[in-house]
């Protein structure tokens, strides 16, 4: 199983394309927030990816209806995704991790901070796969791929754009 995370593409229709169209094999396509306007573009001219894509809202997604959280579950896991303004993600994952272990989650995504991260901590496989648009870390945009091996094991990568 592969899921494709993007984050923080705030306008960037190019980028947020060029992504999704690049990985049309993926199971699911998970955007983490600040997009919500692109992705709902291309969502209406893209309508056969629709159902394989989720998304949360951001903290400049104004006015979204969505969700500030999801958990999906998976085969031998449950991953949380969020955008993480409403958890002080820019501080701490003390709060995602503990949001995480409440909805019994092994996996989680975030994005918010620009700032790629990956890490295996605390019995969570965590991964913000920066910004598609903006990064803030002096690298590329970015954005990333979890694999699932039909074993279980967890694979997290994250790329340019």
């Amino acid at each position: 199983m592969r899921i494709v995370v993007i984050s923080d593409t705030h306008g960037n229709s190019y980028a947020l394309e060029s992504v999704i169209m690049r990985n049309t094999d993926a199971d699911w396509i998970i955007h983490l927030g600040d997009g919500e306007r692109e992705l709902d573009n291309f969502i209406l001219s893209h309508q056969r990816m629709a159902p394989k894509i989720i998304h949360v809202a951001g903290n400049c997604d104004f006015d979204s209806l969505s969700d500030d959280y999801f958990v999906l579950p998976l085969i031998g896991h449950k991953l949380l995704a969020t955008h993480g303004h409403l958890y002080g993600v820019g501080c701490s994952l003390d709060k995602l991790k503990a949001l995480a272990a409440a909805n019994e989650c092994d996996i989680i995504l975030f994005g918010h901070t620009h700032e790629r991260y990956q890490s295996f901590e605390d019995g969570f496989y965590i991964m913000n796969p920066g910004s598609a648009s903006i990064p803030r870390d002096g690298a590329k945009p970015s954005f990333g791929h979890i694999d699932i091996t039909p074993e279980g094991d967890v694979v997290t990568n994250i790329v340019n754009v």
